[in-house]
């Protein structure tokens, strides 16, 4: 694509190439110990972390851990919510050249199981809460270690082979340190990021210490912070890529300040803004809507944060615009996919294109494919799918090559979304290829319909999917939540989308539910509102 066509819309003192070091994750966490010894690192519970204090944590971590015998290039698993525990021992990690699984602490055995086997893991850092559960696997998946932060505080015991990661912090080496490992940063995996699994089966994304740091180094560059100034809010789950690049390593890159919460809670998100001051603030359209929808949001003071940053689902134009009316905070929509580290869009902050995911980031280049072939590139404003490259993208799956070469086409990533471009390169989702819906040979893109019905004063949250039917095929079906308070029909609903859309667009039929299923970081599951739907057909041809 005309790259300067691009670069006209990106913010003044934002550069279209910029220079990747060859640098691992280590080396920039290294970095910014030397220049920001004192700067606080990490914020959690009243307490604070300076980056020397973190550093400290780290050694002493990765030591306990390379005299147990854990080393370079083995998989160890993070499976916690977000704490100064979780970064310390991702960096821990780091420092011995291992790669770091992300697993999620919500996962059953079941999903534990695959994961840990597929990456043929051999510890895994977890807190006391899962500990039964990752006992019952632990033999079958070949764990060595479960080291589990706060062990002796929650009064369970220990043993040979179940440690208490306090305990490792803390243990007395003298002047004995970890081997330092000699790290290929465009070679070697840092992380093993397994995709959702939304629409398929899950898939470990091999991303590179340069993937990762290069994503890094794209993200600061587009914001144009202050190095060792910036205080990052980050409430969306580590183990999620999106949180990992666009919180935790944004922060390390830039000496910035990590405050860690381990869940979403409105009332608690608020009060951190009001007393902690961030000045950037990266979620979830679930955690935006959650926002604008707390009765005394207007009682905050959110004035700090120069930035929010909307990626992981597709933010709902009148949520956008809604959160800009309430807290004159500037909410923008990124784009990213796990398979490139995540971002290769975002919105410019002051020449955003409100329903857009953006323009590409700094050295990432993107075009709309025919769907046929993947090989024609379309005119603007037509639907194609979009591909990328750029230095943010993967190595590859893990074993998995033929799953790797079907994505993976001559240096471009197709990264299987629906998407148009304008004439001035901004791109806009149009829905997911699988996510697509031919009803009665017609294309319907739930996304198109949900936008609409988020117009509707009374929709809280909305899902679009395609349901069996035996005459249409497929029939598009919207799942509801109602704004508390509110009452509305079926009937209602339909009338409102016959001004909107076509008829063969709007939703023959309406379900209202108290909430939606989702992913940790709020990417609704339509897959499992199919099945739901299956599953409901299934029962009903037996009877």
């Amino acid at each position: 694509m005309n790259n300067l066509r691009e670069q006209a819309f990106y913010e003044p003192g934002v550069r279209r190439h910029i220079e990747i070091p060859d640098m691992s994750l280590l080396e920039m966490f290294k970095q910014s110990v030397r220049k920001y010894p004192n700067q606080p690192a990490l914020i959690s519970k009243g307490q604070n972390w300076s980056y020397k204090e973190m550093d400290q944590a780290v050694e002493g971590l990765a030591l306990a851990l390379s005299l147990r015998g854990i080393k370079f290039g083995d998989r160890v698993s993070i499976d916690m919510p977000n704490s100064p525990q979780w970064v310390i021992s991702f960096f821990a990690l780091m420092r011995l050249g291992c790669i770091v699984v992300q697993t999620n602490p919500l996962y059953v055995e079941n999903e534990l199981r695959a994961q840990l086997s597929d990456a043929q893991a051999t510890a895994i850092i977890s807190i006391p809460q899962l500990l039964s559960r990752l006992q019952a696997i632990q033999q079958e998946v070949g764990l060595e270690y479960i080291i589990i932060d706060g062990l002796i505080a929650s009064g369970m015991r220990g043993s040979d082979n179940i440690l208490d990661l306090g305990q490792l912090i803390q243990e007395e080496r003298g002047c004995e340190e970890a081997p330092w490992p000699q790290i290929n940063a465009a070679l070697d995996p840092a992380v093993l990021q397994y995709t959702g699994g939304t629409t398929g089966i899950s898939k470990g994304v091999m991303l590179s210490h340069t993937n990762l740091v290069a994503n890094a180094l794209q993200i600061w560059e587009w914001i144009h912070g202050k190095e060792g100034k910036e205080k990052i809010l980050i409430v969306l789950p580590l183990f999620h890529i999106y949180a990992l690049s666009v919180g935790m390593n944004l922060a390390i890159l830039s000496g910035s300040a990590m405050i860690l919460l381990p869940k979403f809670d409105p009332e608690e998100v608020l009060n951190q803004i009001k007393n902690e001051r961030p000045t950037l603030f990266p979620g979830a359209p679930t955690m935006y809507v959650a926002l604008i929808n707390h009765p005394r949001i207007k009682e905050y003071d959110l004035s700090s944060l120069r930035a929010c940053i909307s990626g992981s689902a597709p933010l709902p134009i009148e949520v956008a615009f809604k959160f800009g009316e309430l807290t004159g905070g500037r909410l923008v929509e990124g784009y990213g996919l796990s398979e490139a580290s995540p971002v290769t869009h975002i919105n410019p902050l002051t020449r955003l294109k409100v329903g857009s995911i953006g323009v590409a980031v700094p050295n990432t280049n993107a075009k709309i494919v025919d769907l046929a072939t993947g090989k024609q590139v379309l005119d603007p404003n037509e639907v194609g799918e979009l591909v990328v490259s750029g230095p943010q993208v993967m190595l590859g799956y893990w074993q998995k090559n033929e799953e790797t070469q079907a994505v993976l086409r001559n240096g471009w990533l197709h990264t299987g979304d629906l998407a148009k471009m304008d004439e001035q390169g901004y791109v806009y989702i149009v829905d997911r290829k699988k996510d697509m819906i031919i009803s009665g040979g017609y294309n319907i893109y739930p996304r198109e319909v949900e936008e609409i019905l988020y117009k509707h004063p009374s929709i809280q949250e909305v899902a679009c999917a395609g349901i069996p039917d035996s005459y249409w095929g497929e029939k598009i079906k919207a799942y509801i939540v109602i704004k508390e308070g509110w009452g509305i029909s079926q009937e209602e609903i339909q009338s409102f989308l016959k001004g909107e859309l076509a008829a063969f667009k709007i939703p023959k039929e309406i379900e209202f539910r108290d909430s939606l299923p989702r992913t940790a970081v709020g990417k609704v599951l339509r897959r499992f509102l199919i099945e739901e739907e299956k599953e409901k057909l299934r029962l009903l041809n037996s009877i």
